[in-house]
């Protein structure tokens, strides 16, 4: 078996390597790999290992990222130290969610998981596989409605009317259909989290954006693209370089 550990504590990556030998003298650690931007690399250069472990803080980003640049059809075991990204990992071929420090039980526990699955299904058979279990779990975690504050009186808006989340001054607001600005007690990389991303794009670290509110994509400089929302942002709205390619996907969705 051929397996790759994506894990940004040098240690905690070679202790993992080591309980997996013991499990198992035959498996093959094909590379240990600290980054989304590593992981991304690799998997673009290399074939498809059969199981990955991923570790969800990673140096550079969260290891959720990885899988906005790069279609991961692999089963994946993740090993991390928070358990509230447990749903989030359910939604992209996870077969188990280990926390860290990683226990040896638990760990036999989920490769007799992955190895019943691969008994019964062939390597081909298992993304499919989960993609059957994963939208109803999907469908029952997404956020449909938020409540905010509008002067003295509390009120409920259906995610349906967001036409973006933005970051400013300091504080986090949802921006409505009709060009509401009303705070909203949730950071951006929370309401990722939250949200349908076949419906929100996160495309620079101040902008949230739904499908419907992009109006029109303008070429802008250095492979950055240029925003125009509907309602107008009251700011300059960039996808990042580095998100270009996955925001241009994203919309071919």
């Amino acid at each position: 078996m051929n397996v790759l550990i994506i894990e940004d504590e040098n240690l905690t990556a070679k202790r993992l390597e080591g309980q997996l030998r013991k499990y198992d003298s035959t498996i093959q650690v094909l590379a240990r790999l600290p980054s989304v931007a590593a992981s991304v690399a690799w998997l673009r250069e290399h074939p498809a290992p059969d199981l990955i472990f991923l570790d969800i803080h990673l140096e550079d980003d969260l290891g959720f990222r990885i899988f906005e640049q790069v279609q991961v059809s692999t089963p994946i075991i993740f090993t991390t130290a928070y358990d509230e990204y447990m749903i989030q990992a359910f939604r992209v071929n996870s077969i188990d969610y280990l926390l860290k420090p990683v226990n040896y039980d638990e760990l036999v526990a989920a490769m007799s998981k992955y190895q019943k699955l691969r008994q019964h299904f062939t390597p081909a058979d298992l993304p499919a596989l989960l993609r059957l279990i994963q939208p109803a779990q999907d469908a029952a975690t997404h956020k449909d409605r938020f409540m905010v504050t509008v002067g003295q009186k509390l009120r409920s808006i259906e995610t349906t009317e967001v036409a973006y989340f933005c970051f400013e001054e300091g504080a986090t607001f949802l921006v409505t259909k009709q060009g509401q600005h009303l705070a909203v007690d949730y950071s951006l990389d929370k309401l990722v989290q939250l949200l349908d991303p076949r419906q929100f794009f996160r495309v620079n670290r101040q902008y949230l954006v739904s499908l419907p509110a992009i109006d029109v994509i303008h070429n802008y400089s250095a492979g950055r693209l240029e925003l125009e929302l509907q309602p107008s942002a009251r700011q300059q709205v960039l996808v990042s370089g580095d998100r270009a390619t996955e925001f241009k996907e994203w919309l071919g969705k």
